[in-house]
């Protein structure tokens, strides 16, 4: 099991652009941590950007409607972001791999569960959130041997870890956090083949 943690991922300007896509993004309720006996645990709003059985292409001028303003979002670009950037710096990471991006968005209080995201993969988590101190909390706990761990929410820090660590997110004191999670093969059960 790996947990590797890489800081300053982004320039400045994709940082910024990150950090307003989330801003501007829709979101929507009902995407869950876990089920227990069909029962769905829902944490938290998920903006969709990438599932890998989508048959739409991604878009790259999405008008979004709302609080009386129009705002525009990019999601082809987010992707290329994500995608060209971590393949660059992790050669073993290819675009076409991606099983699914999304954002996640918690409110303050909320109290998400611990999963795993997968038997097989790797999950990146990237922080956008600007000025993250450790009282407001924020981290990425994980149970190892019996131990919890925690990554702090470091603005464009970018982890990356094995899918089937037990993990869970926790909620800023007093505003919202984002997270885009990047997830590589966890689609694909131990016999599927490419």
């Amino acid at each position: 099991m790996s947990i590797n943690v890489y800081d300053d991922f982004f320039s400045e300007e994709d940082y910024i652009f990150i950090f307003k896509y989330c801003i501007n993004a829709s979101y929507f309720y009902g995407d869950s941590d876990i089920e227990d006996n069909n029962q769905k645990y829902c944490t938290g709003l998920t903006h969709e950007v990438y599932y890998y059985t989508d048959k739409n292409p991604l878009l790259e001028d999405s008008f979004l409607f709302g609080s009386g303003s129009v705002k525009s979002i990019n999601q082809k670009k987010l992707f290329d972001l994500f995608s060209t950037s971590i393949e660059k710096k992790l050669p073993e990471y290819k675009a076409k791999d991606i099983s699914r991006l999304y954002i996640n968005c918690f409110a303050p209080t909320e109290n998400p569960y611990f999963h795993i995201d997968g038997g097989v993969g790797t999950t990146f988590l990237y922080y956008p959130n600007p000025n993250c101190n450790l009282d407001q909390g924020g981290e990425t706990q994980f149970i190892v041997d019996d131990n919890i761990y925690a990554i702090p929410p470091v603005t464009n820090r970018l982890i990356s870890f094995d899918a089937n660590i037990l993990h869970k997110a926790t909620t800023f004191r007093d505003h919202h956090r984002f997270t885009i999670a990047i997830k590589y093969g966890t689609h694909k059960s131990p016999e599927w083949k490419d």
